[in-house]
């Protein structure tokens, strides 16, 4: 004779795992279904977003800079105006690649295609989904910044070794401006709310000190500029490329370090409170 089943044996436990309501330990599923939806219908956006920066470093440093010549670096030493502005347009790819996935790509898939709410009508939670959205924003800025290292490297502006740490710095950029920007996007409902993201990228480029020094502008602006993240990752990858390090190149790091934190407990928090109602 078979037991019979008391209402304990059809109760369910919840997990004893610290987090385990944000976290299933399955972003790799939300990581392959980017890589699948990327593959199929994205990639040419993908491959497109490379030239952009390279495009700018063959007309602004090789054509403008045979006109500016040499350009003091970070360290003090005279470098050609192409090796100046090199590194800086990294970061901008960096931040181009990363947020273009974080902010319009994911505002389409949170309003319109509603894929976020079917993810987390699965076991998957609020950190799985997003650190699978980030971890796709970073592929991209890893490709990024690899495709435009090989660029420098082509036209010499590659001089040392430790010049390969601008790819994982780049990564680290990337991050930070993805985490940030997934949250941000959170809170947007219109394409016209969305204009907002263009509207602050195009200043925080032009006033990036990414073609000229900071010192060119008024004590007042240096300061603004020196509190946007982008001026941070510039200079950031300018001290690696030539290999200057000083006190400096940790803030610089841990600027993008916080940013990271804030912005993947802002996204957290949001989904959470956007689904999981």
């Amino acid at each position: 004779m078979s037991a019979q089943l008391t209402a304990q044996d059809y109760s369910l436990d919840g997990s004893k795992r610290p987090l385990a309501a944000l976290y299933s330990r399955n972003a790799r599923a939300v990581i392959a279904r980017g890589l699948l939806a990327t593959r199929s219908s994205n990639w040419l956006v993908m491959v497109s977003g490379f030239f952009e920066p390279v495009l700018y470093l063959v007309s602004m440093g090789v054509g403008l800079g045979a006109l500016v010549g040499t350009v003091e670096g970070p360290d003090g030493r005279a470098i050609s105006y192409a090796a100046y502005i090199a590194p800086a347009l990294l970061a901008v790819s960096a931040m181009n690649g990363a947020v273009y996935d974080s902010t319009w790509n994911v505002f389409f898939k949170m309003n319109f295609a509603k894929l976020y709410q079917g993810m987390l009508y699965t076991s998957l939670g609020p950190l799985d989904v997003a650190i699978g959205e980030i971890f796709l924003a970073l592929l991209r800025g890893a490709m990024y910044a690899t495709g435009f290292t090989a660029v420098m490297a082509l036209m010499g502006l590659i001089t040392s070794p430790v010049a390969l740490l601008m790819i994982p710095a780049s990564v680290v950029i990337a991050f930070g401006f993805a985490s940030f920007g997934m949250g941000i996007t959170s809170f947007m409902k219109t394409f016209q709310q969305m204009e907002w993201v263009n509207f602050v990228m195009l200043p925080m480029f032009l006033f990036s000190a990414t073609f000229y020094p900071l010192s060119v502008y008024p004590q007042g602006i240096q300061w603004f500029i020196q509190a946007l993240p982008l001026w941070h990752g510039v200079e950031l990858l300018r001290q690696i490329s030539i290999a200057s390090f000083t006190p400096a190149t940790v803030i610089h790091l841990s600027y993008f370090l916080v940013m990271i934190a804030v912005g993947m407990l802002l996204t957290t928090l949001r989904l959470r409170k956007l689904f999981l109602r």
